[in-house]
């Protein structure tokens, strides 16, 4: 069920969200060859906490997530699990996703980081998927309709020879981590449920280098690319105003 929010809960919603901006602020100024994806776990949940919120994302689904991030490398889509063992190294891409809850609503955002000298190949992945974000927002209007957003993720994605990941999606959120409606990643234009004042939204592009086919890891949640080549995923929690969006999770 799609659910409207009030002024003064999108306000709220900022607050979360803004937590959600400074902790990908202090990766990107941290990640660094060496480190493992559970430093960069630990330090963002050290920061969550300390801002008043809890990480929306451990202990949730089924299995329990494990992490209070998710910490994906190159051919890893989403949802790889932080670990002391997974090591970051000088080109790789990684994709870091966070989720803060406070005042009973989520914000939620990605980033892809390229870490030291990384390939051309890896870094117009990575621009064109945030790219992709960007231009389906300019639509994020009311009176247009999820799939006009959809579709100029796909369109953008697509024109560049990539691959768009069917089976994840981006969401509504509020209360909730996950709410109505999906907002997936392709799609037609004049399609879908039509964007009203009140919505929010989290889109995320994932987008890989190679295949859009993806299959998921024996842990039961790091998804990867079928390929084995890279992925990258930018994401944002939003608000459809009158006015135009406003974005929760950049400072």
């Amino acid at each position: 069920m799609l659910k409207i929010k009030s002024t003064d809960e999108i306000r709220k919603m900022q607050k979360a969200g803004a937590i959600v901006a400074d902790v990908l602020t202090m990766i990107g100024e941290m990640i660094r060859p060496g480190l493992t994806t559970m430093d960069i776990d630990q330090a963002a949940e050290e920061f969550i906490r300390r801002s008043g919120a809890v990480p929306s994302f451990k202990g949730y689904g089924n299995p329990p997530f494990p992490g209070s991030v998710c910490a994906s490398i190159d051919q890893e889509v989403v949802h790889g699990i932080p670990s002391r063992s997974r090591v970051i190294e000088e080109g790789m891409l990684v994709s870091i996703d966070v989720g803060a809850f406070i005042d009973g609503f989520h914000g939620d955002a990605a980033r892809t980081f390229a870490v030291g000298e990384t390939s051309s190949e890896k870094l117009d992945l990575m621009r064109v998927t945030e790219e992709c974000f960007w231009i389906a927002l300019e639509l994020a209007k009311p009176g247009y309709r999820l799939g006009d957003l959809s579709n100029a993720v796909q369109q953008h994605a697509e024109k560049h020879g990539y691959g768009v990941v069917r089976e994840l999606t981006g969401h509504g959120i509020g209360r909730e981590l996950h709410e109505d409606p999906d907002l997936p990643n392709y799609g037609r234009s004049g399609h879908g449920l039509r964007l009203e004042p009140g919505m929010v939204l989290a889109m995320e592009p994932m987008i890989n280098l190679g295949t859009r086919r993806i299959a998921l890891e024996s842990d039961g949640w790091t998804i990867v690319t079928a390929d084995g080549r890279p992925s990258a995923h930018y994401e944002n929690t939003f608000a459809i105003t009158s006015d135009g969006p406003i974005i929760m999770t950049m400072r």
